[in-house]
């Protein structure tokens, strides 16, 4: 059985063909600046090298229709028949609370999903622009939409809500949602499985730390608590999104800059210029950390103060949990700094928390990099996102049938 999994953003789409009997990614590629002169289009195969062609793309249809041919291709493609596909699964940013868990593309879910385009704007009407064309390129081919909110779906009111007059949940379901539900999940059941115990019997907390961040607690294999909210945009550091602060320096703010009253400059602002950016003016770890052994202060203060705002969420969810199993750091700066890795553990040994400074240098895949004495186990898993949405797909359409 193979299955498709299709990501698509506002001018991008993200494929990768998994062939399920042994989860073996297979064909994969990106393609991206849809709808401008300047696009380019990368792929390859497990059996054939990456190719980069510039070219124009007009529009997500086109995109997939490309992808398509080239999995069919008689010399480098994957695939003999597009029957060979058995599932798509669409990684589809935000559910809201209309959806706890994947489900497969009808016109209920089709309907429920553009309910949800309100709340994710620049995400939500991509991601079903991408579904809407698989399926003209795919007919029969069931589609299965995979959300990055759903795993965080079983937080309870008290941690979801926000003390905001009430009549705003009521209208408008503004609670805390969560995001990169997909990473956090697979890591969670991966370091189950590394453990040796079934994760319904473990307390973690993950740590997906990218140029986007979240923490999430996880208490027998069900989220209690994350860090991301309504939005993106609130919780720890992150390369160019402000995480936590005083919400009423927006108002102070806007009385003194005009120009933040401008449509999209606030949330540009928040978003696009904040947080490590607006540090350091970069929001690249590697040149952070680079320009920090040469003494630039703007960088050692970035540095520092992303690792405290996720010291103190570790904090916070190791009271919250009563205590845990395993600390996990996963994506790019959790996958890849052993020196924000070391920064973040420093400190906690009251809390069983103890790195082991050789392990943590050590380069490689999933492993272990707490010491002999450390009460938490603390791994390093890379994410796998688009291997849990295949693995989603096949579920749900399993349990369907």
């Amino acid at each position: 059985m193979k299955s498709l999994v299709v990501n698509c953003g506002s001018s991008s789409v993200k494929y990768a063909l998994f062939d399920m009997e042994g989860e073996k990614k297979i064909a994969w590629g990106l393609i991206e600046c849809i709808g401008l002169k300047e696009g380019f289009y990368s792929r390859q195969t497990d059996k054939t090298p990456k190719i980069k062609d510039a070219l124009e793309i007009k529009n997500h249809t086109q995109a997939l229709e490309l992808i398509i041919n080239d999995l069919l291709d008689k010399k480098t493609g994957s695939i003999s028949d597009v029957k060979e596909i058995a599932v798509i699964g669409h990684r589809i940013v935000h559910g809201g609370n209309v959806f706890s868990e994947p489900v497969i593309s009808d016109e209920n879910s089709k309907e429920g999903l553009r309910k949800c385009f309100d709340i994710a704007p620049l995400h939500n009407p991509s991601n079903y622009e991408g579904v809407l064309a698989a399926e003209k390129m795919l007919p029969g081919v069931p589609s299965v939409f995979v959300f990055d909110t759903a795993f965080h779906q079983t937080m309870p009111d008290y941690a979801y809500m926000y003390a905001l007059p009430y009549q705003y949940y009521e209208k408008h379901h503004i609670r805390r949602y969560g995001f990169h539900g997909t990473s956090h999940k697979y890591v969670s059941q991966r370091a189950a499985e590394m453990l040796k115990k079934s994760a319904k019997e473990i307390k973690i907390i993950t740590a997906h730390l990218g140029n986007g961040s979240s923490l999430t607690a996880v208490k027998n294999g069900k989220v209690i608590d994350t860090s991301l909210g309504f939005t993106p945009l609130p919780g720890i550091v992150m390369g160019s999104r402000s995480g936590d602060f005083d919400p009423a320096i927006i108002p102070f703010l806007m009385g003194i800059y005009p120009e933040l009253k401008e449509p999209n400059a606030l949330s540009d602002m928040l978003n696009k210029k904040s947080g490590l950016l607006g540090i350091a003016d970069s929001s690249d770890m590697r040149g952070i950390i680079e320009a920090k052994s040469k003494g630039d202060k703007k960088s050692e203060l970035a540095f520092k103060m992303l690792c405290y705002s996720v010291k103190k969420y570790i904090g916070a969810y190791f009271a919250a949990l009563n205590g845990i199993d395993a600390l996990i750091f996963t994506a790019g700066i959790g996958e890849n700094s052993a020196p924000v890795r070391e920064e973040i553990c420093k400190g906690l040994e009251a809390l069983g928390i103890e790195i082991d400074l050789a392990q943590n240098q050590r380069s490689g895949d999933e492993r272990f990099i707490s010491s002999a004495n450390s009460k938490v186990k603390i791994m390093v898993i890379p994410t796998n996102e688009e291997l849990m949405i295949a693995r989603e797909a096949v579920k749900t359409l399993s349990n369907k049938k």
